[in-house]
């Protein structure tokens, strides 16, 4: 549910709308003195809305913001609440608890190169990540608040008047908080699996026979796996069901577009760090990949919406194991251990 906000929170909201049309290109990470490091092989470089490019003063503000648990209305949550560095930037329970421990809705996604996503939220109803934050803020069961209200705390603390001037040349306000947490959530680029080394890097880590064996079943026909999880990323980004119910109690993209044909359809998340952020699905309704690779293989439910992609793979007990191998190799450890992304 969402709260119905008075007209000036309106206002603000839309004004934050008018903004991010013209893109360059940047490197995301920064790297000690240096504004970016390179970015990884077999990525492309990113676009970064021209009215908000990397500075080390807007990364910092970003990174303070996204660990800060005033930007809830009781101080009890911040984004790293539910985006949490050990699982890849998502979170370990099926339904993250809001302000006041009060029960989410929605599984948290991991922020793993979110900064190359075309759109945001499962259904794709935020087209840019400056104003993907507005979303959890005043929903009920996340932030409970407004953007204007959390501007309103903040304004009094002298450190951060001084770092909003410093980053982006005004007072700490909406413009500031939601354009310094995306410059922060942008660097969170994950390149350097065991997979990236292996199929980038002229094979710098082998893999293994088993997984190798899962990367060809997962490449194939027969699984057609990467028909939705495909690039550099793992996804297309496009809206699928993948016949998980025959009746869903989350409505989907169809929540957006108001078309019954986006009934119980998600974008498809990446696969990257796919084993650090158990429990999957857009309801976390899954513990291990061991069930998720069940789900696939059987087809799933019989949904109207689902996708042709999603029927009986008929894969045996061995080749179910290798392609976990398979998706075990596309963790990457340094970025849950990259101390300048910790609260520190």
């Amino acid at each position: 549910m969402r709260r119905n906000f008075p007209i000036r929170y309106c206002i603000a909201a839309l004004c934050l709308l008018v903004v991010c049309i013209s893109y360059s290109q940047q490197a995301a990470r920064p790297g000690g003195d240096n504004l970016f490091v390179q970015t990884p092989a077999g990525f492309p470089v990113m676009e970064v809305p021209l009215d908000n490019q990397y500075s080390a003063a807007r990364w910092q503000l970003g990174k303070r913001l996204f660990y800060d648990k005033r930007l809830s209305r009781n101080n009890t949550i911040s984004c790293s609440s539910c985006h949490r560095q050990e699982f890849a930037f998502s979170d370990s329970v099926a339904f993250s608890p809001g302000d006041n421990a009060a029960q989410g809705t929605s599984n948290a996604p991991t922020l793993t190169n979110i900064g190359y996503h075309p759109y945001f939220t499962r259904g794709g109803s935020v087209p840019t990540l400056e104003m993907q934050v507005l979303v959890p803020v005043q929903e009920h069961n996340e932030f409970n608040t407004s953007i204007l209200d959390i501007a309103e705390k903040l304004k009094p603390d002298s450190s951060y008047r001084a770092m909003a001037a410093a980053a982006y040349g005004r007072e700490i306000d909406p413009f500031v908080i939601t354009r310094a947490l995306a410059c922060f959530e942008r660097s969170l680029v994950s390149g350097n699996s065991r997979f990236d080394r292996y199929y980038y890097g002229g094979a710098a880590d082998k893999l293994d026979e088993e997984e190798i064996r899962g990367m060809k079943l997962f490449y194939s026909p027969r699984t057609s796996c990467s028909g939705c999880h495909s690039g550099f990323n793992f996804t297309n980004y496009s809206f699928e069901n993948n016949g998980l119910y025959l009746k869903y109690a989350d409505s989907g993209r169809m929540r957006f577009t108001r078309k019954e044909s986006d009934r119980a359809k998600f974008k498809v998340p990446t696969l990257r760090n796919i084993a650090l952020t158990a429990p999957y699905m857009h309801d976390g309704s899954m513990k291990t990949l061991e069930q998720v690779v069940d789900h696939y293989n059987s087809g799933g439910a019989g949904h109207r919406s689902k996708s042709a992609l999603i029927r009986p793979l008929h894969l045996t007990r061995k080749e179910k194991k290798e392609l976990v191998a398979f998706l075990k190799t596309l963790t990457d450890h340094s970025l849950i251990t990259d101390k300048n992304l910790k609260n520190e």
